[in-house]
């Protein structure tokens, strides 16, 4: 057998110790890749990633709105006035109907004695073609 150079028998020991490094790092990566699978790792820093996004905006909406709120309380004030009397529409109009009570007479009227009333007689009977008195 020939004599190898000093310098060709140290970069193949550098290069087996190269390849023993990286046969240790495979085998760990595929122990580490049978504890949890490559899609739920991917899935579960996209996860997170979303979720802190999503609380820094919200965060930032937050602090805009209240600087916003802060800044017209009046009118702030006025849409919360408008949406309570929205609610409350029902319980208002049953309390101004209770104020009104029975005192007017005429509430008692039916919608069909009103219309009654308003149609002429000769209108009722000009529809009717077996009506012989106009004829």
């Amino acid at each position: 057998m020939t004599q190898l150079p000093a310098r060709f028998v140290e970069d193949r020991t550098l290069r087996d110790k190269a390849r023993a490094v990286l046969a240790e790092d495979i085998a760990r990566l595929q122990g580490s890749l049978e504890e949890e699978s490559i899609t739920s790792r991917v899935s579960s820093g996209v996860t997170s990633s979303i979720t802190t996004r999503i609380r820094t905006g919200a965060r930032d909406v937050l602090d805009q709105a209240k600087a916003q709120a802060a800044d017209s309380k009046g009118v702030l004030a006025l849409l919360i006035g408008a949406i309570l009397l929205w609610f409350s529409r029902e319980p208002i109009f049953a309390w101004f109907e209770e104020l009104r009570g029975d005192s007017d007479d005429t509430d008692a009227l039916t919608q069909d004695e009103l219309s009654q009333d308003a149609a002429p007689p000769e209108a009722a009977s000009a529809g009717d073609p077996h009506d012989q008195s106009r004829h």
